[in-house]
């Protein structure tokens, strides 16, 4: 915990001077680590500030239809095909499912891969944050995902924001919630979470995010505490690591990232809110508004960004569960790929979005799809890439891959390489003390 020696004064808002000074202890799994510590960690392993580029990895926990997302199998049987049909997107020769036709309009800024393989049939997210099987060096930690990986590497773009932060709603069943595991890095790459003790501790004696807002009564406290430090010569006496973390509780460009209602209500409308959710049960809600949360947490200096969009696992009801979870994606989806464009970022920040594994062939009883671990599907926006593509194909039943399978290590090892990250020349060291790969897959030959 950061804690700086002192008389305790009261301000004139309530909040005392010593209470203040002792805010900024994150607590990660039963580890309590300061900020000043977190940042010590960086600086003992040589992390580096570098051009700021960022990732969105959105997770649709549950596994995604993939026969009903990119590749609608026409030629297939009713009983395989289902319900829906495909539509013309602004790349010709890519057909995308009916209900996405503003992602169809951006096909041009997208590339969709439809034989994604290697997957295995557990509820969680390993795979998709990390390119690694669930049990590769599980002995000593296990992988650190792409967020913690880029808070080692990278370090912070600002100094004032945390490199990686997980915006995951926690769910039922505890897994889709997964904002992406710090592996044998420990927890001092864990990533930030603005629903969990990081904010807590961001909170000034009980004051609420909604009290942050109240800018003038937020900027006394930070300005008399500023001067009273340096009145005591209390920063002078800082090392470098207490002073960043100095930066981040004294600033508020954090706070004011994750506040969407400095945004015009033009913008929030055409993200949406995802509401009313449906067919959530144990899973996530469809948080539209996360998109545009990720979308400020990137501009304001955040490289990588992860959320968990609904709960796809379609067991009943499939269809009625695409439409619903699909068109509320479409919408906020492309939002985000436009907005980022018009922003003039979207060379610079990599959009992922796909799940664990995709939904069997067959339709059952139930309207549904059960599991199905030999195919699945990603879509991949921004990032600098090669885009306006489809990336393999599944057979006519959509069962395996027919051509192009595409391991979720590929995705991965793309993300890395967009962030300015040589996957075949960069190692990270394990507690043993041996240098580790970040990833055992190139990118993908064709976007990169």
């Amino acid at each position: 915990m950061l804690n700086i020696p002192g008389p305790s004064s009261r301000y004139c808002d309530g909040v005392t001077r010593r209470s203040f000074l002792k805010i900024g202890a994150f607590a990660f799994g039963g580890f309590s680590l300061s900020l000043a510590d977190i940042y010590r960690a960086e600086a003992s392993t040589g992390s580096t500030t570098s051009a700021h580029k960022a990732v969105i990895n959105i997770y649709l926990g549950g596994g995604p239809p993939h026969q009903d997302m990119w590749e609608i199998k026409t030629e297939a049987p009713r009983e395989i095909r289902g319900e829906f049909s495909p539509i013309r997107s602004s790349v010709p020769g890519i057909n995308i499912c009916e209900v996405f036709p503003r992602i169809a309009r951006n096909m041009d800024k997208c590339a969709v891969i439809r034989s994604i393989t290697g997957c295995v049939d557990r509820h969680d997210a390993i795979q998709c944050l990390t390119g690694w099987p669930h049990d590769s060096l599980r002995s000593i930690g296990g992988r650190p995902s792409i967020g913690a990986v880029v808070a080692r590497v990278r370090g912070s773009a600002d100094p004032s924001v945390p490199a990686f932060v997980g915006l995951a709603a926690p769910t039922q069943h505890r897994p889709w919630a997964d904002a992406g595991q710090v592996g044998f890095l420990g927890p001092s790459y864990n990533p930030f979470k603005p629903d969990g003790p990081g904010m807590e501790n961001m909170r000034l004696n009980g004051m609420t995010t909604e009290r942050f807002q109240d800018r003038r009564t937020l900027l006394t406290s930070f300005d008399q505490l500023r001067r009273d430090i340096d009145a005591g010569g209390v920063i002078e006496g800082m090392d470098s690591s207490q002073r960043r973390a100095m930066d981040v509780l004294t600033s508020s460009k954090l706070v004011d990232a994750l506040d969407i209602s400095r945004e015009p209500a033009s913008v929030r409308e055409r993200y949406g809110d995802g509401k009313p959710y449906q067919f959530q049960f144990d899973g996530a809600p469809t948080v539209n508004d996360q998109l545009l949360v990720a979308r400020r947490l990137v501009e304001a200096g955040v490289r990588c960004v992860t959320l968990t969009f609904g709960r796809w696992d379609s067991h009943g009801r499939n269809f009625d569960l695409v439409r619903d979870h699909g068109g509320k994606l479409d919408q906020c989806l492309s939002a985000l790929i436009e907005d980022l464009h018009q922003h003039g970022m979207l060379n610079d920040v990599s959009i992922a979005v796909w799940g664990e594994f995709g939904r069997t062939p067959r339709i059952n009883n139930g309207a549904g799809r059960d599991h199905w671990a030999p195919v699945s599907c990603c879509l991949l926006a921004g990032g600098g890439m090669r885009l306006g593509q489809a990336i393999g194909a599944t057979n006519r039943l959509g069962e395996v891959a027919a051509n192009r399978p595409v391991h979720p290590g590929e995705v991965v090892a793309t993300l890395y390489h967009n962030l300015g990250i040589d996957v075949h020349n960069t190692f990270i060291t394990d507690p043993t003390g041996r240098p580790q790969h970040l990833i055992e897959h190139a990118p993908i030959r064709e976007l990169v």
